[in-house]
Order: structure tokens, then C-alpha cells, then sequence
């Protein structure tokens, strides 16, 4: 796929970049060649690969998903200035 240097000057204006008039056939150029490759890209047989999350075979340790602390919420409760059927009232912010 080839870029025309208006389709460059089109990009830069929806990507909000600023581009002098002599760099737009150099960006031309240099962006119609990353799609040239992508397109290259997209004709590799890749039916043989397993999708991988992560392409180090990385393993993450991972902790036990247990209680550690006990339920204390009485004791939280009993020091809190003001608490009605197990919740804590606070001022109104927003009027």
C-alpha cells in the first residue's frame, strides 16, 4: 500500500501533528514501507503457532487465596463515631 502526501497530510491533521511541508514525501516514504511490511506480515503461514499470552515462558507465582485476618468489624464498629444497622454514617458532602 502506497501513501499519497495527502494521505500523510491527512493523518497528521486527525493525529493532531504538525508536519513542514518538506518532511511530508520523506514520512510518505517511510510510512508506505511499514505497511508494505505489515502487508509482508500478513501473508506468513502462522496455522503451526500456539497463541501465547506472553512470549517468555514466564511463570508468575501466585499466593494461596486464603483468610489471614479475622473479622474484626465489631471492634471497628464500637470506635467509630456514629454507625446505624452495620454502617458507617458520615456528613453529607454534596448538598
Amino acid at each position: 500500500m502506497s501513501l499519497s502526501e495527502g494521505d500523510v497530510k491527512r493523518i497528521a491533521r486527525l493525529a493532531r501533528l504538525e508536519i513542514s511541508a518538506a518532511d511530508v514525501p520523506r514520512y510518505a516514504h517511510d510510512l508506505s514501507a511499514i505497511l508494505a511490511f505489515v502487508e509482508q506480515m500478513g501473508t506468513v503461514d502462522t496455522a503451526a503457532v500456539a497463541p501465547m499470552a506472553h512470549p517468555l515462558d514466564a511463570v508468575q507465582r501466585l499466593r494461596d487465596d486464603a483468610v489471614t485476618e479475622g473479622n474484626e468489624r465489631e471492634a471497628f464498629q464500637a470506635i467509630a463515631p456514629q454507625v446505624e444497622q452495620g454502617l458507617y454514617l458520615v456528613p453529607r458532602v454534596i448538598e
